[in-house]
């Protein structure tokens, strides 16, 4: 009985870490945050940390992997829909800004070049997949590789991100703002790639 206490409190301060580091990171990037913040926002003492994560890097890591899974799995890829894609990328961005902030910070200080997420093969075999599907349906354009076309239409989606050098919504503003955003993006998308 004792044990699985043990391990349901081990699980809970797992995850208090994980959330505190993921605002952390968000807010400062690998470089600026900081383990004391992160273990005394969590209250869990810094020696758990360690023993849970290794180093602050490794904590980033499993932080930043498990926003890409909330990304890969709440936001699926349907070729035949790209403006849809694209506008729930938006809506996740107002949900989750984290998202973006934990991905510029990991451009700026991980991975300067190259594909992001490499970590992790495999991480947009079923998005490519679902392009090229429609692709050969003759619903996007097939005369541009399913990679770029992941690359722009995400790239286009990010329009007022936290990443954005223009402006970066909030979902506290009106929901005619949203709207009049998510209008406009699926109709570039789809005048972009659909056929």
């Amino acid at each position: 009985m004792k044990t699985g206490q043990i391990t349901s409190a081990g699980q809970a301060s797992r995850r208090r870490l994980l959330d505190a580091a993921t605002a952390e990171f968000a807010a400062y990037g690998i470089a600026g945050a900081r383990v004391d913040r992160i273990s005394a926002t969590a209250q869990v003492n810094k020696a758990q940390l360690y023993a849970y994560f290794g180093n602050k890097d490794k904590l980033f890591d499993a932080v930043f992997a498990e926003h890409l899974d909330l990304i890969v799995d709440t936001v699926p890829v349907t070729g035949d829909d790209l403006p849809g894609y694209a506008v729930r990328l938006y809506d996740a961005y107002l949900v989750h800004p984290e998202l973006v902030r934990l991905a510029t910070w990991a451009r700026l200080e991980r991975t300067p070049t190259g594909d992001l997420f490499h970590f992790m093969p495999g991480h947009d075999t079923e998005k490519l997949r679902s392009i090229t599907d429609a692709q050969a349906q003759g619903v996007v354009d097939p005369s541009i590789p399913a990679a770029e076309v992941l690359a722009m239409v995400t790239a286009m989606s990010m329009t007022w991100s936290p990443a954005s050098v223009m402006y970066t919504a909030s979902d506290d503003e009106p929901e005619s703002a949203h709207d009049r955003r998510r209008a406009a993006l699926a109709l570039t998308v789809r005048r972009a790639f659909t056929l």
